[in-house]
């Protein structure tokens, strides 16, 4: 397996955003960079979105538009009213 330090391995988080990416870099899988960011105790940069989607569904509930949001938060548009979508359901209630 590669030698990536810890630093390194933030760095390259920041830069190339996601393990598969950094992965192919360095020619190992995905779930090798997985296992080096557990072992050093980096959150995955996905640790934040529950935060995000509160944050998304705040602002669409306060009366701002999606492609408004959307540009604010560095995401598609599609992907913002996704995240509303999915908040605006409950969980565990079925249509019938």
């Amino acid at each position: 397996m590669a030698r990536i330090s810890k630093s390194e391995l933030i760095r390259l988080q920041k830069t190339m955003k996601t393990d598969q990416a950094i992965g192919k870099k360095y020619h190992i899988t995905r779930q090798a960079i997985h296992q080096l960011r557990k072992k050093y105790g980096i959150n995955s940069r996905y640790a934040k979105n529950p935060q995000r989607n509160a944050a998304v569904v705040s602002l669409y509930r306060k009366g701002t538009t999606g492609t408004v949001i959307a540009k604010k938060m560095g995401l598609s548009v599609s992907q913002t009213y996704r995240i509303i979508n999915t908040a605006g359901k409950k969980k565990g209630s079925r249509k019938r």
